[in-house]
């Protein structure tokens, strides 16, 4: 189901980088969370124990690191030296059913390590669980679907990249959905987050930093200063490459309030994903006016969801004001056509984090724009709503 180490998204590589040279000691534990509290049978978690141990087969063969090392410029090649030695540990990975039959997961491991189990593990759960539904999809069917939304991104100039991997169909629709971007929309396609996809067929890799790097930055330095602090260390690695700050770990009017205008003026854009679009997208241009900064210069990444005539409305209420593009994922790449089928509603996020092995563990949590999308402690929750005045 996992077809290289490289089929994940691209920011599992730049955070567990940016882990990697300035928080090297950290660790953290990675859990599960099924939104929609889907019950499975033993037979099911078996199976997907046998798909865990194949993870600790792969490697980055020499074409992989010849493409990663030429390609992805902005992380340096000592990282990738290391990655040719990195295996998934199937140990590390605690699975069970609890007595209702939910899926329990968690990994825990150096921060480095451990952000890199994310993406395969939900599109293994995610790939499984189609299959034991006995949920099969017609790839011709899945592109017929595909080319009207394809349609209407050329007709409109819609700007987006494809952002499917963690909760795809199954890995061989991913791939069909891909190859049909590549021939039918090159213009409005940006690229894909799938680093392995975009190696095999020529397109550009894209991502940047995800919630957990602004919740690693919260357990160990407290609420106030996590947007601010996960930036400037972020600014530090990468030095104005992968400019597009996601907002909305702690509510996107908390990020706002502690931007500051040398943040905003070197970053190219910024994330919204969860909260309505054209509430957050006024928000942030009226933040950005507040600094003196041109709107028009910056881009925002419409990524909450999104159904391709939903961006057109969101797209053609911004046109002018700021530039848009948008990160699509499942509506891309599981949307099989079939009748009554729901696509999985799973996650996988950090749940604590310390320093080090030396200090105590700290548990992490996110509060989302949409209270759907909130994660982790009450206790937490309350302290962090004290502290950021929320």
């Amino acid at each position: 189901m996992i077809l290289s180490i490289l089929d994940t998204d691209l920011y599992k590589f730049s955070t567990s980088n940016a882990y990697f040279q300035l928080y090297p000691l950290a660790e953290g534990t990675f859990r599960f969370h099924d939104r929609s509290g889907e019950v499975y049978d033993a037979a099911f978690l078996s199976a997907l124990r046998e798909e865990f141990a194949r993870l600790g087969e792969l490697r980055l063969g020499d074409a992989e690191f010849d493409y990663v090392a030429s390609k992805i410029h902005y992380i340096p090649r000592n990282y990738w030296e290391w990655l040719r030695g990195f295996r998934f540990e199937p140990g590390k990975i605690e699975a069970r059913l609890d007595e209702e039959g939910h899926l329990q997961m968690e990994v825990t491991d150096f921060l480095y390590n451990v952000t890199l189990y994310e993406v395969p593990l939900l599109a293994i759960v995610a790939e499984m669980r189609n299959r034991f539904k006995g949920v099969q999809a017609d790839t011709e069917a899945v592109c017929r679907i595909l080319d009207a939304k394809i349609e209407l991104a050329n007709a409109h100039g819609l700007l987006f990249s494809e952002f499917g991997t963690r909760r795809r169909f199954s890995s061989a629709v991913h791939e069909a959905v891909v190859a049909r971007l590549k021939e039918k929309c090159p213009k409005t396609c940006a690229g894909t987050s799938n680093v392995h996809f975009a190696m095999k067929y020529g397109m550009t890799p894209i991502g940047t930093f995800p919630h957990e790097w602004v919740m690693f930055h919260s357990g160990v330095f407290g609420y106030k200063r996590a947007n601010y602090l996960s930036l400037e260390d972020w600014i530090k690695v990468y030095d104005g490459a992968l400019g597009t700050a996601l907002m909305d770990t702690f509510t996107t009017a908390s990020f706002l309030r502690t931007l500051t205008m040398k943040q905003a003026k070197l970053l190219d854009g910024f994330r919204q994903d969860s909260g309505d679009e054209r509430t957050v997208g006024d928000m942030t241009i009226a933040r950005l006016e507040e600094f003196g900064i041109d709107p028009r210069s910056k881009v925002i990444v419409f990524s909450n969801a999104l159904t391709f005539p939903k961006y057109k409305e969101v797209a053609d209420y911004f046109r002018g004001r700021i530039k848009v593009s948008a990160g699509i994922g499942t509506n891309l790449t599981c949307d099989p056509g079939i009748p009554a089928y729901k696509p999985a509603n799973i996650v996988m996020k950090l749940s604590r984090c310390r320093m080090s092995a030396k200090d105590p563990w700290e548990k992490v949590i996110k509060i989302s724009d949409d209270t759907g999308k909130h994660m982790g402690d009450d206790l937490e929750f309350r302290i962090a709503a004290h502290e950021l005045h929320l």
